[in-house]
């Protein structure tokens, strides 16, 4: 079936605006992305109805297995499950069973005890969830899951708004993920680099090298980490923000009429004389093996290339799905194990595994949508439309900033930053490349930025979603809850693009960003105390 190309028509932006739009207006995120993926089938198709069910059907499919060539045999033989997908949900129910286990044994109650003795404020609860978003910088879908399952029980006993709790995970993840080379996300990025320094005949710096000097120049990154710290130790809260947490204030850290999960284990009871060693031993397991596993993974198809082993080079090639689901499992086994050693009925744990599984259900069938629309939105190239908008004839000095914009709105509108990533960067490239090259580093960094910017604000990205999962907070309110916060610290980095372009001055743009941010926090801080 031929799809209709949409590259350089306007109408590639109406499904995302339209998903977007009734997910904001409807807070139904799963009837809001249903919508968008029937009406860019119906697009793609001419609105041939019957060509569109197929798209829809064969889209659907591809979710959990990729078909290959048809003429070399059946559907099935020449095809495979799609890893990656199928990676992710596995991990997102074994982290539920997880989660759910380390509560039934005790484990968490113990922990919010121990906690309790140690950190006595909501400000010093908020703070650990901050540094433990900083600390794991592996993945940024770990990050969230992971911090979120061990600060959820702190932050609920001295009633932080799992709004804030999903704002504080989310601005700690891909920021710092995008800020560190090892990662997931450095090793990503640093591969594209390397291609488009190599297209250019650029060998004065390596891809590694290139990286490192572009750190300084991420200012999103950099500012957004920066604000989760001035919201925690200022409270800055205001507008819907303030709302959630007087409401957790006051005890209400659910709404049922807004689907609000409340929890995976409110049915079960708890183990008596829970130990901390039940939470703290699993998930220090879970991270270790799961950078175990991606070191060697990597490794492996290292050694497959006939190449010589190096750490960046690993998690640059390593397997990042398979690593996240055999460092989940090491961690669950050694939760069941510390449980029964503890006394916890293997009935009991056989009920947590379940409800803990069945908790994740509505992360995975987001999740799904998410990826579906994602799919829709690139076969419609909405990504390559906003990507052509650039004109020849915009001055050079605005171009980091014109990047930065640009890359924000793309990954807004398809709700992926590293798909904004293997578009925009090697354009970036090859715009510096025919204009000023002083420039290429910047721009590059430019676009980092508003990638991790737009996948801040989106309703349809899975990191996003990931982060609602990881608080246990309502999808919708996460988003717009984070987007004042999210909507200044753009602000704040465009000022810095804007007069790095200017001034060819990364300390001049950077300096300009810190004077914009001390305004924001003081504009913050005022609208705060008038609450």
């Amino acid at each position: 079936m031929e799809l209709i190309n949409y590259s350089d028509s306007a109408l590639s932006l109406v499904v995302p605006l339209v998903a977007l739009t009734l997910a904001i207006l409807t807070r139904k995120v799963l009837l809001s992305l249903g919508c968008g993926i029937l009406l860019g089938a119906l697009f793609l198709t001419d609105f041939n109805v019957v060509n569109a069910a197929k798209h829809v059907s064969d889209l659907a499919l591809s979710l959990v297995w990729e078909s290959g060539d048809a003429s070399k045999g059946s559907f099935w033989e020449v095809g495979s499950f799609n890893t990656w997908n199928l990676s992710i949900i596995v991990f997102l129910f074994i982290l539920g069973m997880l989660t759910s286990i380390m509560m039934v044994s005790g484990a968490t109650s113990a922990f919010a005890d121990w906690a309790k003795q140690r950190i006595t404020t909501r400000r010093g609860s908020t703070l650990l969830t901050a540094f433990l978003g900083i600390f794991i910088f592996v993945d940024d879908y770990f990050n969230s899951l992971a911090v979120g399952s061990v600060s959820r029980p702190l932050t609920d006993r001295y009633k932080v708004s799992r709004a804030k709790l999903a704002y504080l995970l989310d601005s700690t993840a891909a920021p710092m993920c995008v800020l560190m080379p090892i990662s997931s996300w450095g090793a990503y990025i640093i591969a594209v680099i390397g291609g488009i320094l190599a297209s250019h005949a650029i060998t004065d710096v390596s891809p590694l090298a290139a990286f490192v000097q572009m750190i300084p120049m991420n200012f999103y990154a950099i500012f957004a980490i920066a604000m989760v710290f001035a919201v925690v130790l200022l409270n800055l809260d205001f507008g819907l923000m303030a709302k959630e947490e007087a409401a957790a204030k006051e005890g209400k850290l659910f709404d049922d009429k807004k689907g609000r999960p409340a929890g995976a284990t409110v049915d079960l009871k708890e183990a008596e004389g829970g130990n901390i060693l039940g939470l703290i031993l699993p998930i220090l397991v879970l991270i270790f093996a799961t950078i175990f596993f991606m070191i060697n993974s990597g490794a492996s198809s290292l050694a497959a290339d006939g190449k010589a082993f190096d750490i960046l080079g690993a998690f640059e090639n390593t397997d990042v799905g398979s690593s996240l689901v055999y460092g989940a499992l090491s961690g669950l086994v050694v939760a069941l194990v510390l449980s029964l050693i503890s006394g916890v009925s293997v009935s009991l744990l056989a009920q947590a595994s379940f409800h803990g599984a069945k908790s994740m259900l509505p992360a995975v069938y987001i999740l799904f949508f998410a990826w579906a629309i994602g799919s829709t939105i690139g076969s419609i190239e909405t990504g390559k439309y906003l990507a052509s908008t650039i004109g020849e004839a915009i001055p050079t000095s605005l171009l980091p900033v014109i990047m930065f914009v640009l890359a924000g709105f793309m990954a807004f509108a398809t709700g992926t930053s590293w798909g904004t990533f293997g578009i925009m960067l090697p354009i970036a490239g090859d715009m510096a490349a025919g204009t000023e090259m002083a420039l290429m580093l910047p721009m590059l960094a430019s676009v980092l930025a508003g990638s991790v910017f737009g996948d801040h604000c989106s309703p349809i990205s899975d990191t996003t979603i990931l982060s609602s999962t990881g608080a246990n907070c309502h999808h919708m309110d996460h988003v717009l809850t984070q987007l004042p916060y999210a909507l200044s610290i753009a602000l704040v980095s465009a000022i810095g693009y804007l007069v790095l372009g200017m001034t060819s001055s990364v300390l001049s743009g950077f300096i300009a960003s810190v004077i914009a941010f001390t305004v924001v926090i003081a504009i913050m801080t005022r609208l705060s105390r008038k609450i």
